[in-house]
């Protein structure tokens, strides 16, 4: 199998990840790069962080179309966080790469234990702005010391923190992404320009397609479903970086 063919089958899945459960791209798209296409772990981060942010526009504009993003609460969820990621990632600098990783799989299966522990029916309560901003500064705050992509704990927040049913926490997810993967971006402009954009593009391309047949594949199933996948995906992810971490 080529190259440029598995960049196009595995940005397929990132985009099926992110369109239908508004998360976990960036989980899918590093170990892709660096297994699949050979890329090293620090330019398999950068082009992660383009793909992601690209990919969740596509998905994005899918889930304004159906009215499932709440726009200002992701806009001031985002927008909390992004102050409060500075500082705790200053200080994960000091820390043990292993420590990290440990760190990252417990609140992955904390994550995942709690949305297992809620139905997925459908919620009328709207949260307030001030649990929304502290929901976010929360998330802002692991995100600086662990090094997390926004959407993949952004969705168990918004789930059960605020009370999103899942289809909208999935859309409002994708805008807390793409405001903290374009925020990442910033900082690693050097090192975009040694990165191989001839698998990247393809890659990107399949994953933003692959975006919009996870939207309409979401439609299908119920928001307890859909929870429970996303769940078991955190448990997947979690227990394999433990194992990483411990070995």
């Amino acid at each position: 199998m080529t190259a440029t063919l598995l960049a196009l089958v595995a940005g397929g899945l990132v985009g099926l990840a992110l369109g239908g459960l508004g998360g976990g791209g960036s989980m899918l798209a590093v170990p892709a790069l660096v297994y699949l296409l050979g890329f090293s772990p620090r330019q398999a981060a950068s082009a992660a962080l383009v793909i992601v942010a690209l990919t969740s526009a596509g998905g994005l504009l899918a889930h304004l179309r159906t009215g499932t993003c709440r726009c200002r609460a992701g806009a001031l969820f985002a927008a909390a966080g992004l102050p409060f990621a500075a500082a705790p990632g200053l200080f994960s600098a000091q820390l043990p790469g292993a420590l990290l990783t440990a760190g990252f799989a417990v609140v992955a299966a904390l994550a995942a234990w709690r949305m297992l522990r809620t139905d997925g029916t459908v919620r009328t309560a709207r949260a307030g702005r001030g649990r929304i901003a502290a929901t976010g500064a929360g998330l802002g705050t692991l995100t600086g010391l662990l090094g997390v992509g926004g959407g993949f704990l952004a969705v168990p927040a918004l789930v059960s923190a605020l009370a999103f049913p899942m289809a909208e926490a999935a859309g409002t997810s994708l805008l807390v992404i793409i405001t903290n993967t374009l925020a990442a971006l910033l900082g690693r402009t050097g090192s975009l320009a040694g990165l191989d954009w001839a698998l990247i593009g393809p890659f990107t391309g399949a994953a933003v397609l692959g975006a919009w047949d996870g939207k309409r594949l979401a439609e299908r199933f119920s928001g307890a479903a859909l929870q429970r996948a996303f769940a078991l995906i955190l448990l997947a992810v979690a227990a394999l970086m433990l194992l990483d971490a411990v070995l």
